[in-house]
């Protein structure tokens, strides 16, 4: 392949890995779901299934047991999980924190925990970004991590730190370095794959936060938290550059799952569409309830192509920050487009749990906040874009 020559494969791309996803959800009907959500439950039993058929290493290579498998192939894993009506989010990080640990981490940290993660013995699901007065304004975080001997002891707190009690190990971003002692911003902050069965209780607290979706989030505190040097990932100081590696896999994977919630949305207006008669005929007949699904099949095709873009990039090592960004907003738009036409479409039935649109609804509406919100990516393309000045 000539430089910069990126190949995008049109249709349905890894048949048989999709197939294979399909096989594991349809063991977990939307009764499942609801039971889950009733009791803010942990999919323990289906994160496990995903985990043994190696779908959740499938980013790790072979070389420390995983699949090896390119980013395209485990957004097509996630997509696949929410069109069959589950839910990806309680294992998706698992697949874009790893990124941190596979460019960054020492051969030692790969050996240790990456095979042991690909074998299910561990899980890699919590990223300590996030902190309630600071939010997207990452550079300014408060959490503290400094150096006293061969340990870091660290001090601070994180919040919508989703799955921390369903994980083992945790990536934190703290600062190392004060703001005011850095000569950029960017500078200062460090990266930790923070073994939390060795700290829970002992300077790490884990408080559940109750949301609008089960994404079993919480919010994390740290009171002298202590651990091994080596937990380190990379250099101290170059963390934030590390984060930043990872968030266009994060952007292209997210925005690929929630293309699977818009399909599996659309797919049940369709079918009640065509099958609710009222007045004499299928209400799809008319025009005022097929040409929302008319158009919001043109939005998700539309946003799956970019979609598909943004991942040959990546996986060809091009710049795809434009890409992965404006993925991430077409897709979030376009499937929160066919939530709102599923709902209508259903009419008053779109409230019964029963029929799971107000669940999926309510999933669809968190794609246009997190991992980014669209007035952070409408910045970007503004700025790093379209070359106007920067609005913040």
């Amino acid at each position: 392949m000539e430089e910069n020559e990126v190949f995008v494969t049109l249709g349905e791309d890894y048949p048989e890995l999709r197939e294979a996803v399909r096989r594991i959800c349809v063991r977990y009907p939307s009764e499942y779901w609801r039971k889950l959500e009733s009791e803010s439950g942990y999919p323990s039993e289906f994160v496990d299934e995903l985990t043994k058929a190696g779908f959740l290493g499938a980013l790790i290579p072979e070389t420390y047991g995983g699949s090896g498998l390119p980013l395209r192939a485990a957004a097509v894993i996630l997509e696949e999980i929410n069109a069959s009506g589950c839910t990806a989010s309680p294992a998706h990080a698992q697949m874009y924190i790893m990124g941190t640990l596979l460019r960054h981490g020492s051969e030692a940290q790969k050996r240790t925990y990456l095979p042991a993660i690909a074998r299910g013995e561990l899980r890699l699901q919590a990223f300590g970004v996030t902190e309630p007065t600071t939010g997207s304004d990452t550079t300014k975080l408060k959490t503290r991590a400094e150096r006293r001997g061969d340990t870091y002891v660290i001090n601070g707190q994180k919040v919508w730190t989703s799955r921390a009690r369903h994980s083992d190990l945790m990536l934190l971003l703290a600062r190392t370095t004060p703001l005011e002692e850095v000569k950029r911003k960017t500078e200062g902050l460090s990266v930790f794959l923070v073994d939390m069965r060795e700290v829970l209780g002992k300077g790490l607290t884990i408080n559940p936060i109750d949301a609008l979706i089960n994404h079993n989030t919480t919010e994390v505190f740290f009171d002298d938290m202590t651990i091994p040097a080596d937990s380190l990932i990379g250099e101290e100081g170059k963390g934030f550059r590390y984060i930043l590696d990872g968030m266009n896999a994060e952007r292209i994977l997210v925005a690929t799952e929630a293309l699977g919630d818009g399909r599996w949305l659309l797919k049940k207006a369709k079918e009640y569409a065509g099958s609710r008669e009222v007045f004499g005929r299928p209400i799809g007949a008319n025009q005022g309830v097929q040409f929302p699904l008319a158009r919001c099949f043109t939005e998700l095709e539309a946003a799956d192509m970019m979609c598909r873009r943004a991942a040959a990039l990546f996986d060809a090592g091009c710049e795809c920050g434009a890409d992965a960004n404006i993925a991430k907003l077409m897709a979030s738009e376009a499937t929160w487009n066919a939530a709102e036409a599923a709902m209508q479409t259903h009419g008053g039935f779109a409230f019964a749990k029963e029929y799971d649109i107000e669940r999926k609804w309510r999933e669809a509406r968190l794609y246009q906040i997190a991992p980014i919100s669209t007035n952070l990516i409408l910045a970007y393309v503004g700025q790093h874009v379209l070359g106007l000045p920067r609005s913040y």
